[in-house]
């Protein structure tokens, strides 16, 4: 699968009509992210069921500002509109995989449960 580049126009649609989403927040004078960026895009057609995207945060401020942004590359993943994941730093392409395997497997139900309490 490709990857997407996410923007304030579309972001709201991407997280809504997919169940896994994977952001890769990024900017172009960063070092690592452009070190990162391959290992993103080879995942992403490696994994099945889910939507890999990328947000520049020199471009999109307001999502960056939005989801406190304050270390690039940071990955986040959001499952049925919830985000339940987010770490700044990248990984390897077998760690991101693994990664993504636990998402999948998350109860989803727990997790609408723990934020209904909070």
């Amino acid at each position: 699968m490709s990857v997407i580049e996410l923007t304030q126009s579309n972001f709201d649609e991407t997280i809504t009509n997919n169940e896994i989403v994977i952001i890769d927040f990024w900017a172009p004078w960063c070092g690592p992210c452009l070190q990162f960026a391959p290992t993103f895009k080879e995942t992403s057609e490696k994994v099945e069921g889910v939507t890999f995207a990328k947000i520049n945060t020199e471009q999109e401020q307001s999502l960056g500002a939005h989801f406190r942004i304050r270390s690039i590359p940071t990955l986040m993943i959001f499952r049925e509109s919830i985000g339940i994941f987010t770490q700044p730093g990248s990984l390897s392409g077998k760690d991101l995989e693994d990664l993504l395997e636990k998402a999948k497997t998350i109860d989803m139900d727990e997790v609408r449960k723990e934020l209904e309490n909070q």
